[in-house]
């Protein structure tokens, strides 16, 4: 690592580097990451430095299980005991289906734990680092820059918790000037090999990704993670099917039990019927959900639908009308904008319709975080700016 100092913040960044090698994989548990580090912890207490070396590494498993402390203190072993464990969300505090991360911390003998950010979870909020303490074990925790980046790390399971709904991310694909098909529907490839590939590893990064029925009407996908050996990093399939039309030769239900699928749809929808049944019947799990005003899929209950099923981090790619129904709801939270260097004019099918803005304030504003160059294209990330 780069100018790498042995401070608190050198190993809780390394913590969160291997925790985000865990997202999109653990719902719906936090993706998290553990350094244990050997020497004297009470030199890292008072010059935030710890002149030992690292004994154990781990980060949360497939699944959510094992933990990322249990994987760290399975490697450090009997080197555990008077280390420093750095960990990127505070240790859990409840039996669940592993024990307490908390207590197997204090059970190793380590001498000191520094956490980059609180745990919201009811069950933990504040347990962990009180169990910690209350066994003599010295607790740190991050300066607020560094626990804000932890926190944003983890803000899927974080906006579960809180807001009961899963973090959303909408995924658009575009030209210059916000085109994403011809007037004949002519619309791959827009981006490049680059873009494509980085979109796929967006797929990877989130537990489910949604599109509306006339994107799998239209372009039959397969909404897999197609990068070299990541397929089985393929988020939950989501479709939004009022009227359950999706065909049962369509590639989306062929992909079951493979790839697994869920299907949004009306109340009507939500009792037997042939194509519930022939749908069920291959894998398929179907969800009826409440209409809106205007007989649509009410989206924020179709996300509290998803938040009850475990999801932490939804990805929408699926449409100029399903991405403006999110933005017109306010239900997006991060912006990922994928730009190709191409005009195609106002005969060009737009990325976005109509919003209803009548007036500058009532647009849905986003805050850059940064802009990455793949090739020709660009990929811009936005934050909602509320």
């Amino acid at each position: 690592m780069q100018n790498f100092q042995n401070t608190d913040d050198d190993y809780l960044n390394l913590a969160l580097a291997l925790a985000g090698r865990a997202l999109g994989n653990v719902w719906p548990n936090p993706a998290v990451g553990c350094v244990l580090v050997s020497g004297d912890h009470l030199v890292g207490h008072i010059v935030g430095r710890n002149v030992g070396h690292i004994v154990g590494r781990g980060w949360t498993q497939p699944g959510g299980r094992p933990h990322a402390e249990a994987k760290a203190l399975e490697q450090a072993g009997a080197a555990a005991k008077g280390a420093t464990a750095y960990v990127s969300l505070e240790p859990c505090a409840h039996h669940g289906q592993t024990p307490p991360c908390a207590g197997a911390l204090i059970a190793a003998g380590v001498g000191r734990v520094v956490i980059a950010t609180g745990d919201p979870d009811p069950r933990v909020n504040g347990r962990g680092a009180r169990m910690l303490e209350d066994a003599g074990i010295d607790v740190t925790w991050a300066e607020p820059k560094m626990a804000r980046a932890a926190a944003a790390l983890n803000d899927g399971f974080i906006n579960k918790v809180k807001n009961d709904r899963p973090l959303v991310t909408l995924k658009l694909a575009s030209t210059l000037d916000g085109r994403i098909a011809t007037p004949t529907g002519e619309s791959q490839w827009i981006t490049g090999a680059g873009a494509r590939a980085k979109g796929h590893l967006l797929r990877a990064e989130h537990d489910a990704i949604l599109v509306g029925i006339g994107t799998a009407l239209a372009d039959d996908p397969e909404l897999s993670c197609r990068l070299p050996g990541m397929v089985d990093r393929s988020p939950v399939r989501v479709v939004l099917d009022r009227r359950l039309r999706l065909p049962l030769h369509s590639r989306l239900v062929q992909g079951v039990p493979d790839l697994p699928l869920w299907i949004m749809t009306g109340p009507d929808c939500a009792d037997p019927n042939s194509q519930r049944t022939e749908m069920e019947s291959k894998g398929v799990v179907v969800n009826g959900v409440a209409l809106d005003a205007e007989g649509r899929i009410d989206l924020a209950a179709m996300l509290r639908v998803l938040a009850g099923q475990g999801i932490t981090r939804l990805l929408v790619e699926g449409g100029s009308a399903v991405a403006t129904s999110f933005l017109s709801a306010r239900l997006v939270d991060h912006l990922a904008w994928f730009r190709a260097p191409g005009l195609m004019g106002g005969d060009g099918l737009a990325v976005v319709a109509a919003l209803g803005v009548e007036a500058l304030a009532q647009m849905p504003r986003f805050h850059r975080q940064s802009i990455e160059v793949l090739g020709d294209d660009v990929l811009e990330s936005y934050v909602f700016q509320a």
